[in-house]
Order: structure tokens, then C-alpha cells, then sequence
């Protein structure tokens, strides 16, 4: 049977294959091998080690990206921001910082997403890191709100790139399953970054040290630790699917049979033989997208991301003001959200127990549900146990979409554009918080803390649409599969 339907050119004449119909039907079969072989890999020392380096590379991309909210309070006892602003769009606030580092999300996912694509999983991920530990370094010794919001900016574009990048490396190289779990365990070890910068925001926060401001050394401690990434890196190979996809049949082969010598040896048994080599996708480019099976599923994300943000990030960068807005000082909203943050990587820790066993849709809808209700009744309480509780509650909820999301998007279109096409449809996201962290801010202005809240659970409503309506199943399948 063909593997590649449709590619084998015929000569009118002679009915026989052109060279070039030859060369393509041959590294078709080599892409679908190579995938079948990866895909049969059990889950040994070799594939989890994989799996821990790009966690913990999300993890410091997570210390980076949400240590906004809990520095936010620092930089408005430092005179540089302030908690709100006269007009909606003022840009000496709270929200110009995470509009900020949203617009430098938006451009690193939508216009450099191709990066991946174009030169690697491996090289974009250790240059993307590098490149927002300088920012970050740099903007730390900001004293205007001009020069902290340019370096967020700039720190920005080379967090969505990464954030783009270990999606998609972690997809193709994790079999399939063994995804739902790898995804989870990723986010669980990324999340764990929360409760750490949470931690170090309330010791360092409302001090001083050695001359500088307590939220900068907040900045400065994540950048530095960052770096042992790089050099971890060195022990990552580059995805066998990506080479394939780029005709560089032998380098693939050659990492693969490597992994594949280590698994066999660490699984005291002969490996499972290789499934049936899936439909491999053609060639695709940015406008194949739009096309089926591709287009609704665009669609269908675009929507997601633009909701699911204000549910998420709405709380996780706004709940240390929001509980200073509700008379609770700078110190104690710390220490509450330190406590919070404790939760954060065992929302994927439970959802490693369900990552492969339900629909990633299914649970995306329950988990929003969750979501609205903790939050409406999040804004009514005032007693430390409420608060604490309910915060959990929304830290589960809300951590739990994002690595079902995470697998769930990475899934949904082919290898040749999986990074671009990710980085496309999650820039919408970053899009959608530039907007909404200065809605929220004069919602909460005008409205208070219920007012954001509600604000929140009409997103997240839209989010269980647009996800119970129109995303596919792909529980237990292959990427190439889902992707025909």
C-alpha cells in the first residue's frame, strides 16, 4: 500500500515513476518509520530524561513570565508604576508592564513562531532562552516606566518563541502514549515556578538589598538560574520528526536509532515492534492552515486562546493587586499568594492521573467550569481561609487547561508547520491580554474586584463553547494520524 497517497508522479508514456516521484515516495516512508519507531518507544530513564530537560527549561520560562503580578505591588511601593491609570490605556501602570510583556509574546508567537520550523527545535530553544535572560537582566536596573516596559517587551518576544518551541519539541518527541503524561509532567515541573517566585516576591519584595529595590532582585535571580539551561542543553537531540520533515533522513535516523539503543537497554527486553506507518501529511505552508481539516480547527483555537486568557492570567498577574484593592496589605497578598502558588504544579500533577485517559477537549470544559465558579465566589470572600481556598481552587483549575491546551494545540496540525501554526493560533492569546489587562484594570477601577470577576467567567463560558462545539477528539492517536 502507498504511504504518501497522491505523490507518486506518472509518466505519460511509459507509465513508469520519474526519479523525483521515487526520491519523495522514499522519504515519505522514511518520515512514517521514523515516526512508527518513535511512537513504539516504552517509557523508560532515556525518554523521561528528554522529557525533565525541556521541563526545565518551562520551568524558568514560567518563573519569567509569571513573576508580573507578584513583583507588581514592588513596583508600585518603588514610585515607577502605579495600580491604576486615569484613561484605559495609560502607560505608566500596572497594566502597561503586563500589556508589555503581552505585545512582545504576541510578536515572538505569531511573526517568529517559524523559527522552529525553519532551524530547529533544538537551536531556537537554547537562543530564545538566552535571548530573554539579557533582556531581563537589563531591565532589571530600569528606574522609568518607558525603559521597564521596553525591556519586557523585548524579554517577551523571546519568551513566546520559547514557549512555542518546547510545545512543539516536546510533541514530537514524547511517543504517543506516552503525551497526555509528558505534557503534565512538563507543566507540573514548569509550574513549580510558581510557588518559588511567589516565595521569593515576599521575602524580597518589600526590601532592599545592597542598594536595589527587592522586586529586581526577584528578576535578576531568575535570569541567572536560567542559565544552567544552556548549558543542560548540550543533551537534547533535535527532533527525528523534524529532520525527516526536512529530508535529512540519515541525521534522523541516526539520533533515533541512538535513543532507541538507550531505551532497549534501560527496558531489559527486545523493543516492540513498530506500528504501521501512518498517512504522512504533505508538504504544508502558512495558507494550508485555513484549508481542511486544518481551518476550523484555527478557528476553533483563535477563539480559545483569546478567552482562556483573561481567565488565566486575569488572576494569576492581578490577584496580589486585587487583594491589595481589597484592603489586605502588600505583605499579606504576598504571603496569600506564596501560599497559592504552593498549588500550581499539582493542578498537571492531578491531571497526570486523566492526561491519557480522557478527551483533552472534555476536560479543557469541566476545568473552565471550575474556573467561573471558584472565581464568582473568589470575589466575595475576605476571611484568609476563603481566599486561600478558593485561590487554590482556581490555580488547579486553571492549570490543568493549560497543559491539556498545551498538548491538545500541538496535536492538531502537521510537523511541516506545527511550530508556526502553534505560534499563530497561541499569539492570539498574548493579543488578547495586551487588551484585557487594561479592561481589567479599569474594570476594577469602576467596578471593583466582583466586576473582574465577572468580567473573567463570561470568557471562560465563551472558552467551554468554542472548545465543546468545535475541537476534535485525539485521545490515544498519532500526530500523523490527526493530522492527515
Amino acid at each position: 500500500m502507498a504511504i504518501l497517497e497522491g505523490t507518486a508522479s506518472v509518466r505519460a508514456a511509459d507509465h513508469e515513476p520519474t526519479a523525483d516521484a521515487n526520491a519523495l515516495a522514499e522519504g515519505s516512508a522514511q518520515y512514517g518509520t521514523i515516526s512508527a519507531r518513535l511512537d513504539r518507544l516504552p517509557a523508560t530513564r532515556a525518554i523521561w530524561k528528554l522529557i525533565l530537560l525541556l521541563s526545565l527549561g518551562f520551568f524558568f520560562e514560567l518563573y519569567d513570565l509569571l513573576y508580573t503580578g507578584y513583583v507588581a505591588p514592588g513596583l508600585v511601593k518603588s514610585g515607577i508604576l502605579t495600580p491604576t491609570t486615569p484613561g484605559l490605556f495609560g502607560t505608566s501602570g500596572v497594566a502597561s508592564f503586563i500589556a508589555a510583556l503581552f505585545c512582545g509574546l504576541f510578536i515572538g508567537t505569531a511573526a517568529c513562531g517559524f523559527l522552529a520550523d525553519r532551524f530547529g527545535r533544538r537551536a531556537i530553544f537554547t537562543w530564545s532562552l538566552l535571548w530573554y535572560v539579557a533582556a531581563n537582566t537589563v531591565m532589571a536596573f530600569q528606574d522609568t516606566a518607558s525603559g521597564l516596559n521596553f525591556w519586557r517587551f523585548v524579554s517577551g518576544v523571546g519568551i513566546g518563541v520559547e514557549l512555542v518551541t518546547i510545545g512543539t519539541y516536546l510533541s514530537e518527541l514524547a511517543p504517543k502514549h506516552l503525551r497526555g503524561r509528558a505534557f503534565a509532567v512538563c507543566q507540573a515541573i514548569g509550574f513549580s515556578a510558581v510557588p518559588v517566585v511567589a516565595f521569593l516576591s515576599w521575602l524580597l519584595v518589600p526590601r532592599t538589598m545592597l542598594g536595589l529595590d527587592g522586586w529586581r532582585w526577584v528578576v535578576l535571580l531568575g535570569g541567572i538560574s536560567a542559565l544552567f539551561v544552556w548549558y543542560f542543553r548540550r543533551n537534547l537531540p533535535e527532533s527525528p520528526r523534524w529532520l525527516a520533515s526536512k529530508g535529512r533522513a540519515e541525521e534522523a535516523a541516526a539520533v533515533l536509532a541512538d535513543l532507541e539503543e538507550k531505551v532497549a537497554r534501560q527496558y531489559g527486553a527486545p523493543l516492540p515492534a513498530p506500528g504501521p506507518a501512518d498517512p504522512v501529511p504533505r508538504k504544508a505552508g502558512f495558507a494550508d492552515m485555513w484549508k481542511p481539516p486544518y481551518g476550523k480547527r484555527t478557528v476553533m483555537l483563535i477563539l480559545f486562546h483569546i478567552f482562556q486568557t483573561v481567565g488565566f492570567y486575569g488572576f494569576a498577574n492581578w490577584v496580589p493587586t486585587l487583594l491589595v484593592k481589597q484592603g489586605i496589605t502588600v505583605t499579606s497578598s504576598l504571603m496569600y499568594t506564596t501560599v497559592i502558588g504552593l498549588a500550581a504544579p499539582l493542578g498537571p500533577l492531578l491531571g497526570y492521573w486523566i492526561a491519557d485517559r480522557f478527551e483533552r477537549k472534555h476536560v479543557i470544559v469541566g476545568m473552565a467550569a471550575i474556573n467561573i465558579v471558584s472565581g464568582l465566589l473568589f470575589s466575595q470572600a475576605s476571611a484568609a481561609v476563603a481566599i486561600v481556598t478558593l485561590g487554590v481552587l482556581l490555580t488547579l483549575a486553571g492549570n490543568i487547561i493549560s497543559f491539556t491546551y498545551h498538548t491538545y494545540q500541538q496535536e492538531l496540525y502537521p510537523t511541516a508547520i506545527r511550530a508556526r501554526a502553534v505560534g499563530f493560533v497561541y499569539s492570539w492569546s498574548r493579543l488578547s491580554a495586551v487588551f484585557s489587562s487594561f479592561v481589567i484594570a479599569f474594570t476594577l477601577k469602576e467596578f471593583g474586584v466582583t466586576g473582574v470577576f465577572v468580567f473573567i467567567a463570561g470568557a471562560m463560558a465563551l472558552v467551554m463553547v468554542s472548545i465543546g462545539l468545535m475541537g476534535p477528539r485525539t485521545l490515544g492517536k498519532s500526530l500523523e494520524s490527526i493530522s492527515h
